[in-house]
């Protein structure tokens, strides 16, 4: 089984509604690209405690985690501070990334002000930065890039690509197929034990049920599966014998 991969998106902008979050699309594709899923993602707003306590919490689970924002040097940028947090250590300029940040400003002032962007956590290890050579860092599969999604989306891919291709999936190797039910018996609650049934015979696979509402009235369920096609194809068949065997029309969903 592969890692889990997560990502924490952050920014009061982003739950507010200012600003449309760009991150958990691309996140989910650069994954599928490789035969990956996301499997969570958090929002959090610019709240120091909740980020320290959130990334406790998922440097402890062990998930590849990608944190997207709040690593800049103003006073509304919390991330930095949350991980040294959640790590128990303080906070010092990073010589690798100081470095990039003297080419990225050849010619300028280091000013205190700059010198902020890459102070970390002790001990993290730079991510690098190829849009503008300001650094990112990582620690414990932990990934903390910019908000800007230019600068954010190529370190990730950088990430993934660099400690992650051991993991990575023969993306034709996985396919996804689903009926489109209706009928007075096509709801979830009916079909709970044959889903259940689906799982535990098939536990490689990823079953999914989609209802879909007009109004108030149920329009259809999507009930199928996703993973090798030799599995799917043979979930499918058991779950149209059922379903055929309750009476209950279906169509292969486009």
């Amino acid at each position: 089984m592969s890692r889990t991969f997560g990502a924490v998106i952050i920014g009061d902008e982003i739950l507010s509604g200012k600003r449309q979050d760009k991150h958990f699309a691309k996140i989910a594709e650069l994954l599928a690209a490789r035969g990956l899923r996301l499997s969570w993602v958090e929002y959090l707003g610019d709240d120091r405690q909740r980020l320290a306590e959130t990334f406790k919490r998922t440097m402890a689970d062990g998930d590849v985690v990608f944190s997207c924002g709040g690593i800049g040097n103003t006073p509304d940028d919390h991330t930095r501070q949350a991980v040294a947090a959640a790590l128990g250590v303080g906070l010092e300029l990073h010589p690798e990334a100081f470095e990039e940040l003297k080419i990225r400003f050849a010619g300028e002032e280091i000013s205190d002000q700059r010198k902020l962007l890459v102070t970390f956590p002790a001990g993290v290890r730079m991510v690098p930065n190829p849009f503008n050579r300001i650094a990112g860092f990582m620690a414990k599969d932990h990934y903390f890039v910019p908000g800007f999604p230019q600068m954010a989306h190529p370190m990730i891919e950088w990430a993934l690509d660099t400690f992650y291709r051991d993991e990575f999936q023969p993306v034709a190797d996985s396919v996804e197929k689903a009926f489109l039910l209706t009928g007075p018996n096509a709801y979830e609650s009916a079909l709970l034990d044959l889903m259940e049934r689906i799982v535990a015979d098939y536990p490689s696979l990823r079953l999914f049920s989609l209802p879909s509402l007009v109004g108030k009235e149920r329009r259809h369920l999507e009930l199928g599966v996703e993973g090798a096609p030799e599995l799917v194809d043979r979930a499918m068949e058991e779950i149209r014998v059922e379903i055929d065997r309750r009476d209950i029309h279906w169509e292969w969903r486009p």
